[in-house]
């Protein structure tokens, strides 16, 4: 059986086998079965941190805006939002990489790291976009 649970870090420390991670529980999501096992029981962990709109980190971007643009630029789902937005008139990644551009008044995504503007309007065509998918 699988169990599904949230858990926050709490602590974590090393010793000779590894590390150890503790995670705090709230009582009513804790399974039955971790209950019932046996100190040692060995399990097969998938974890995702969450972000404040409870969907899993992009951690690949998270301190890369040139990442960051190009990850949007491709997403289907962006480009819906530029489109119902107003913003582009054709779902692909060419017309969402040319409006976005110039929005941050850029010649190409690489200049965002450089400059301070475009990259705080990244963030906020991002922090757009995520408030958008929330209410899809």
């Amino acid at each position: 059986m699988h169990s599904q649970f949230e858990g926050v870090k709490v602590a974590m420390k090393q010793d000779k086998t590894g590390y150890i991670l503790t995670l705090s529980m709230h009582p009513d999501e804790v399974p039955d079965e971790i209950l019932r096992d046996f100190v040692g029981s060995r399990y097969q962990v998938v974890m995702v941190r969450l972000n404040d709109q409870e969907m899993p980190l992009n951690r690949e971007s998270i301190n890369d805006p040139v990442k960051t643009a190009a990850v949007l630029c491709k997403d289907p789902v962006f480009h819906k939002f530029l489109i119902e937005t107003g913003n582009i008139f054709e779902e692909s990644e060419e017309a969402a990489t040319e409006w976005l551009k110039e929005d941050l008044g850029i010649e190409s995504r690489s200049e965002i790291k450089a400059n301070p503007a475009a990259s705080g309007r990244l963030k906020s065509v991002k922090e757009e976009f995520l408030a958008w998918k929330l209410n899809v």
